[in-house]
């Protein structure tokens, strides 16, 4: 590492004669650093560390808007990710300063929280049937979790496994080996060279940061929006709209490693299913629109989501088809539940408002607009269907 502290914060490229400004967007490759810079380091650390700031607690708990109608409050499809309960708490009861009853239930990916007398999880697994991906959201009594050492194991060893498409998200965008991956990526996105090289040379030292730091890193900060957060980052120095293109390409990647990241290693969406009914728990299928294939195979599930903020097409389809299951029979004691998924990602809320995705960031606990949806509504309000309605009967489901 060469230079001093001043260089190596300021921007990878820019002119010296002028340390405060933004380099335009033609960006001197040459110039940027090809070794981890101390700068790096910082933004690294402060990436991935656990826990907020005073600042970001204050803001999280200040929500801009605010619904005094809304009585029932179900949530059993959210990400705390680093933000702490208390200030999830403290947002969830401004935001719903009406509200008579909760049914609220944390879902981290590959992770058990509890949140009160429950836990979730959201777990990825594999469909034979589907041939891909997909996920499951499980939800159970916390006072159960001493039963749960077989799906905590699973839960770890899919944690792993899932985190490992990080390094090869890397590899593709740097490693020479992955040139046919990035020229396919680069072709959907529209990319040129200068975008595709600047990528690389920001993930090789993202990579070089993640092996250095292995060991102070926590295991739940290994995740492809990692390489979206550090490109972010580097807004301080470069034109937002080259920022903007790197991004856009660094997610064509991501995309292109998806679609080939190995299945193998995944359970079961069956076995998960069947581990999670031997120890009392619930099982919803989320995301209808991604998963929608794996309602055939009919698994042994207590609902589906018919609404998500990424699933909103097929909504009143999918509850005409649940309530028809039901009317007939299909599913006998156990009828489908309908559910509707907020899928919050908290920390996103974190970020700086130009920093932050405005689709993700506009999401919050509880909050799922098509239970009042007059088209909507006027299905369920027939069928006896509603937030207390599903809150209640699934309470009974799981003990």
């Amino acid at each position: 590492m060469s230079g001093s502290k001043m260089e190596l914060v300021k921007t990878p490229g820019a002119p010296a004669s002028s340390p405060s400004s933004k380099v335009c967007s033609e960006i001197d490759l040459s110039a940027i650093p090809r070794e981890v810079t101390e700068w790096d380091l910082e933004t690294f650390l402060e990436m991935t560390c656990p826990g907020v700031t005073p600042e970001q607690a204050r803001i999280v708990r200040n929500p801009s808007v605010r619904y005094p109608r809304q009585e029932y409050v179900l949530a059993v499809h959210w990400h705390p990710e680093q933000v702490p309960m208390d200030v999830i708490r403290d947002r969830i009861a401004a935001m719903f300063p009406g509200s008579r009853d909760e049914l609220i239930i944390p879902t981290q990916h590959n992770q058990l929280l509890t949140w009160g007398e429950y836990a979730g999880v959201e777990v990825d697994c594999y469909s034979h049937g589907f041939n891909r991906k997909v996920q499951l959201l499980v939800h159970m009594r916390a006072d159960r979790l001493d039963r749960a050492g077989v799906l905590a194991n699973m839960l770890k060893h899919t944690f792993k496994y899932r985190s490992s498409q990080l390094f090869e998200y890397l590899d593709a965008l740097c490693d020479p080996e992955w040139e046919e991956r990035r020229q396919q990526a680069a072709g959907r996105a529209g990319s040129d060279e200068d975008v595709v090289e600047f990528t690389a040379i920001h993930a090789r030292r993202l990579k070089g940061l993640l092996i250095q730091n292995e060991m102070r890193t926590p295991q739940d900060a290994i995740k492809n929006k990692l390489v979206r957060n550090y490109l972010d980052c580097l807004r301080e120095f470069y034109d937002a709209r080259f920022i903007n293109k790197a991004q856009v390409y660094a997610k064509a990647v991501k995309e292109v490693v998806k679609d080939n990241f190995s299945l193998a290693y995944f359970y079961r969406a069956s076995e998960v299913v069947e581990e999670c009914r031997a120890m009392g728990a619930g099982v919803v299928i989320p995301h209808p629109e991604q998963f929608w294939p794996i309602l055939l195979r009919n698994y042994d599930v207590d609902g589906i989501e018919v609404w998500n903020p990424q699933s909103q097409q097929y909504t009143e389809f999918l509850i005409n088809v649940v309530l028809d299951q039901n009317r007939r029979g299909y599913h006998k004691d156990r009828p489908m539940l309908i559910f509707m998924g907020d899928d919050c990602h908290l920390s996103e809320k974190l970020k700086k408002p130009e920093e932050q995705d405005s689709d993700k960031a506009a999401r919050e606990v509880g909050l799922q607009p098509a239970w009042d949806d007059l088209g909507i509504s006027k299905a369920l309000i027939m069928a006896g269907v509603s937030r207390k309605t599903v809150m209640d009967e699934y309470r009974t489901r799981l003990g």
